[in-house]
């Protein structure tokens, strides 16, 4: 079945046909986390949906080169090139080194992504080490003429750069109503223009992280180690950059003007940006003090949640949202992923009682035609979920002796469930990680079953449903077939 994969390019504002630049070559850059804390639900998502986009890629054919940065140096408190190095201020207030903290929260972002089963980036650097590459790609911009030295720090010249290019073409904005809209600060900071942004900034005595330079000791701008570093490990120009939406502006923006200033060009073909996760209708994260640690939710231990969730809920509730839509936090919405992931997965264990016949009465080719159109158009993993829970309908049909099929065409439904479920979507059955316990309970049930199949037998009706009624109290359901019986947990 042939697969086009069609992508929303944020650039261009339009659905596009994915063609790599150098087939089979895929050159894929995703801007990680600023580890100065423990990853939240915001962290997820991105984390997530450029999972399924590596995922889909290489089941797709595609050598993909993954890159994903860990900004452990200058990020500032302020975006505006103001304030403490966020890792720096952490640092202090816990008496450690600032790579302490860059490691101590790297380490266990590596662990949330492990338990949200993400697959490890081809290569994750890490921008305290791309300190010279930075400062090289600084002196590039000051020899083309887009970039200012001002008492030991390193400007990049915005005003000038849209005279050639255009600044503002991927978040919509238009300079002159950033010169209108901060006019009014002129004179009350070292840069020509207050839009201007930090490419090196001057360290104060007190500052830790820094390094010599051609302009002074200092220390790189947050935006620098993304146009680097990308290009470093993709070349001039690469097929995919990705992020969250709250990145498109300033942080891509000033990464487009870097690039284009550098190198007379574009370097990115295809720009994707995830919305974001809010609770109550607000934006989640740690500047604002409303979000939910991964390990929090894992746990249940934060005041907002009624119970724990699993890693694996986490991920299905993320799936059920495209990736474009804003996606609100509420137990509700949890408790109805854990109910429809254990549905899901459920379904894809009974494939293996299916018995084949000699006919099919069910279309495998359409629901595969179905599911195949979804996640081409723009990843939409929501329509891809629902067009698996079709399929389970035929699943429970087949089960229950309703529906009919061939043995090839049962291979086919099983490879289905078994590429889309867990190589693409990246969903695994929390129920075969925990196998041992999984096994004994099946083998309790079978001794359980033994009994009420006697009291069946010995037409003892009120044992045989008692013991049905107290099995689904514990939340065991036990669904009578005609080859003995089937049971899951709810």
């Amino acid at each position: 079945m042939e697969k086009k994969l069609h992508i929303y390019n944020t650039l261009t504002r339009k659905k596009e046909l994915f063609v790599p630049l150098n087939p089979p070559f895929v050159g894929m850059y995703v801007c990680g986390p600023t580890v100065y804390g423990e990853a939240h639900l915001g962290h997820a998502r991105p984390g997530i949906t450029f999972d399924v986009l590596f995922r889909y890629l290489k089941y797709s054919g595609y050598k993909v080169r993954y890159v994903r940065n860990i900004t452990d140096v200058g990020h500032l408190v302020n975006d505006a090139d103001e304030g403490e190095d966020k890792i720096q201020k952490r640092a202090k207030l816990e008496k450690l080194e600032p790579m302490e903290i860059a490691q101590e929260y790297t380490n266990s972002f590596h662990k949330n992504m492990e338990e949200l089963n993400t697959l490890a980036p081809s290569i994750e650097p890490h921008a305290s080490g791309h300190i010279i590459e930075q400062q090289e790609y600084v002196k590039k911009l000051l020899d083309n003429g887009y970039a200012y030295i001002k008492n030991g720090s390193v400007y990049f010249d915005v005003e000038k750069y849209n005279k050639v290019f255009h600044y503002g073409k991927l978040s919509g904005r238009n300079i002159e109503d950033l010169i209108s809209n901060t006019r009014k600060l002129d004179g009350q900071d070292e840069k020509k223009n207050p839009f201007d942004f930090a490419l090196w900034k001057n360290a104060n005595p007190e500052h830790i992280m820094k390094w010599t330079s051609p302009w002074g000791v200092g220390f790189p701008g947050w935006h620098l180690e993304c146009s680097c570093m990308s290009q470093k490990y993709l070349g001039d120009t690469f097929d995919i950059h990705g992020g969250g939406l709250d990145l498109q502006f300033p942080h891509h923006e000033c990464e487009i003007a870097q690039s284009t200033a550098a190198m007379g060009h574009e370097a990115v073909h295809f720009w994707m940006h995830n919305n974001m996760v809010t609770i109550n209708g607000q934006k989640m994260g740690k500047s604002l003090g409303n979000f939910i640690t991964l390990n929090q939710l894992f746990s249940g231990e934060n005041k907002v949640l009624e119970q724990a969730y699993s890693p694996m809920t986490v991920r299905f509730f993320i799936l059920q949202a495209h990736y474009r839509s804003p996606l609100d936090f509420s137990n509700e919405a949890l408790k109805a992923s854990e109910k429809g992931y254990q549905r899901l997965m459920n379904a894809v264990r009974s494939i293996a009682k299916i018995k084949s016949a000699k006919n099919s009465t069910i279309n495998i080719e359409k629901l595969e035609e179905s599911c195949f159109e979804a996640i081409n158009d723009d990843f939409n993993t929501p329509i891809l979920i629902s067009n698996l829970f079709e399929g389970v309908k035929m699943i429970n049909s087949l089960i229950s002796g309703k529906e009919k099929i061939t043995a090839s065409d049962l291979d086919k439904l099983n490879k289905l469930y078994q590429d889309f479920v867990y190589k693409i979507l990246g969903l695994k059955d929390e129920n075969e990680s925990n196998g041992n316990e999984h096994r004994a309970l099946g083998k309790v049930l079978d001794i359980v079953m033994s009994i009420r199949s006697e009291a069946k037998l010995n037409k003892d009706w009120n044992t045989s449903d008692k013991i049905r009624d107290k099995l689904n109290e514990a939340g065991i359901v036990v669904k009578d077939t005609k080859d003995g019986y089937d049971w899951s947990v709810e």
